[in-house]
């Protein structure tokens, strides 16, 4: 299918994983990282995404992406909401992913287009067959005051919301939204550690004494490959 002639997306990788965080952890995935991001955040991961990529039509992203063969789809960055158009490239990974599913998968492997955003960006008005990844970022991370709150008015019981949590405050800031926003009424809500700054469990032991009803995770691949590893 062509899409929209000289449309191009700067891309800094495709590649074939699993699936490291979010109810889909453990699944196989094909990861499209657009190049680019509008915060800067004190324990961003992937700072290398920045600036370097080249770039790619929609067509020539989707054939590399169905060459790879995988259950789920993630648009990642970066920031993947940051580039001028990117409402039309998440469309063509909707109608692949959607080319693919089978109605006689279990509906937690059946193919999706998931897209992990920062919460910086607005939400509103994405094909609704997308799944929504979405940060609310913490006090450490420097950029919480860079979050639109009006994606809360749009977030759907399918998606999730990600906390990033590096210390005490950090936690009592989630925990504080979870609550005012009934964030666990409304969709998935995932609370992970800042690799390497905090000991995983003492999140989960406020999480247990608060009885806060949320799903802790660890981000799967730090723990299965390097830190520093790219194309995982």
């Amino acid at each position: 299918m062509n899409y929209a002639g000289t449309m191009k997306f700067k891309v800094n990788e495709i590649f074939k994983s699993i699936q490291g965080e979010s109810s889909f952890a453990g699944l196989d995935c094909a990861f499209v990282r657009l190049s680019g991001c509008n915060l800067r955040c004190s324990y961003c991961d992937t700072a290398y995404a920045y600036k370097a990529g080249r770039y790619m039509s929609i067509d020539e992203i989707v054939s590399k992406t169905a060459s790879l063969d995988t259950h789920i789809i993630e648009l990642t960055g970066g920031e993947p909401l940051w580039q001028p158009n990117t409402r039309e490239l998440i469309d063509a990974l909707v109608n692949l992913a959607n080319g693919r599913a089978r109605k006689t998968e279990p509906d937690i492997i059946k193919p999706r287009l998931l897209i992990e955003t920062s919460g910086s960006m607005p939400i509103e008005n994405i094909n609704p067959d997308a799944v929504i990844i979405m940060d609310i970022k913490t006090p450490s991370s420097g950029c919480s005051q860079m979050m639109l709150l009006d994606n809360l008015n749009h977030i759907r019981p399918v998606d999730e919301i990600k906390f990033v949590i590096g210390d005490r405050k950090d936690y009592e800031y989630s925990r504080k939204m979870i609550l005012d926003h009934r964030l666990t009424q409304r969709c998935g809500v995932l609370l992970s550690a800042v690799y390497g700054r905090i000991e995983p469990r003492k999140i989960i032991g406020w999480m247990l004494k608060d009885m806060l009803k949320a799903r802790f995770q660890l981000q799967m691949h730090k723990y299965i490959w390097p830190v520093d590893k790219k194309g995982v």
